[in-house]
């Protein structure tokens, strides 16, 4: 057997692996590239270890740390409560509302997992409350925060970028945000529409529900919690406006924070995704040992073979949402399925113009089928579900939903970014 074929099947070990357990794929892809690379491919460690990524883990770390500082001193929980005011107890204006706002709160840094964690509690309780579908908010909300977990300075976002920019087509990081919104929010579109959501309108609900949102009390933000705002808003400045490194600007800015003691800093340390970090971190090794041993000129083959430079968007964003609904978008379909576009519009024949749609629609049929209750966000708002619901039905009907998108977002992609071009 060929080292080829041998590093391809340990990729789909590990993925297969991370689909029915626990098991952290990074950690697994670590051991994987040992194996692989050196005790059968004769590479040395340091060849192995030279396709960690040290800059992505500065990015991570940072960022991370930020909104952890900001997660567990309740800053992004008070700011989540005091948008969410601006339904006014409108019915049918509350899944949008928190639409917008899991977009904006993904968007400034928190990322898509941790925006899910802060709004699933309040979001499941008020859909009781105002009598409407747990699966409608549930998928508004996780839309909505997809369609900010591409912002440059969101792991997803960096994690993208840093991937995307080796490739020689220039940053892509603002536009590849964009395309991914376009492409949730047209998934809201069709979530409100299918899942009832103009039937809200048609529902005024009695006066109690209609002055819940309304009449909710916020305490005001306290010295810790606008000191964490300005803060947030100078990374944001500084990164958008000023070209700081995002990875050490964060820290800059979150050690001020801790300096300051606005939040116990071993508690937000406690509080970053260090194993998503290791996840990432690890599958980008395992894929640069495959890169360097043929394996990844394999998988782009045979998926080149059931493809044609008119389907191939089609194609690769069928798989990565599939493999997505059951394993993570940032820790393995980015770093797995990235890397693969430009061998694939090599191996179809497709012209280099038609590389960039592609990542456009890998990254953003990765993202669409979130709410599937094996991913993280979907299995967030499952657990938020009252016991009294039917969770078994809630489980089924959001895994249903996540799969339908695997196809329906690489229809969408196909004809948004290869058909009309947008982003291109």
């Amino acid at each position: 057997m060929s080292l080829p074929v041998i590093s391809l099947i340990a990729l789909a070990i590990a993925i297969i692996i991370s689909c029915v357990s626990t098991l952290n794929i990074g950690a697994l892809a670590l051991g994987l590239s040992l194996i692989v690379g050196h005790y059968i491919g004769g590479m040395s460690v340091a060849d192995i270890l030279k396709g960690y990524p040290t800059s992505l883990l500065i990015m991570l770390a940072g960022t991370t740390f930020l909104f952890a500082i900001a997660q567990v001193n309740g800053t992004l929980t008070k700011v989540t409560k005091h948008v969410m005011k601006l339904a006014k107890g409108r019915v049918g204006m509350i899944p949008i509302v928190l639409f917008f706002i899991a977009t904006i709160v993904s968007s400034i840094g928190a990322g898509g997992t941790t925006t899910a964690a802060l709004m699933a509690p309040t979001v499941m309780v008020l859909a009781g409350e105002m009598r409407i579908s747990r699966l409608l908010m549930a998928v508004m909300v996780i839309n909505g925060t997809n369609a900010g977990t591409m912002s440059p300075i969101v792991p997803g976002g960096i994690i993208a970028a840093g991937i995307v920019g080796k490739m020689g087509v220039g940053d892509l990081s603002i536009s590849m945000w964009l395309n991914t919104t376009l492409i949730h929010f047209a998934a809201g579109l069709i979530a409100y529409f299918l899942c009832g959501g103009m039937k809200l309108w048609k529902e005024n609900g009695n006066l109690a529900q209609q002055q819940l949102l309304a009449s909710m009390t916020i305490e005001p933000f306290n010295r810790d919690q606008k000191l964490t705002l300005a803060g947030i808003i100078i990374f944001i400045i500084g990164a958008c406006g000023f070209k700081m490194d995002i990875g050490l600007g964060a820290f800059a800015i979150a050690s001020t924070l801790a300096l300051l003691r606005v939040v116990e800093e071993d508690k937000a340390i406690k509080a970053m995704p260090w194993g998503a970090i290791l996840m990432v971190t690890g599958v980008t090794v395992l894929i640069q040992m495959m890169s360097k041993v043929g394996g990844m000129d394999l998988f782009a083959s045979i998926m080149a073979k059931v493809s044609t430079p008119a389907t191939v968007n089609i194609v690769a964003g069928t798989l990565s949402g599939v493999v997505s609904a059951y394993a993570s978008t940032t820790g393995v379909v980015l770093p797995a399925f990235l890397p693969l576009a430009p061998l694939l519009i090599q191996k179809t024949g497709a012209p280099p113009a038609d590389l960039i749609p592609l990542l456009n629609s890998i990254v953003s049929c990765g993202f669409i089928v979130d709410s599937s209750p094996l991913s993280t966000s979907g299995a967030i708002f499952l657990a938020n579900a009252p016991a009294e619901d039917n969770k078994v039905k809630l489980f089924r009907n959001l895994l249903v939903w996540a799969l339908s998108m695997a196809v329906v977002g690489s229809i969408l992609c196909w004809l948004f970014f290869y058909i009309l071009r947008i982003g291109a």
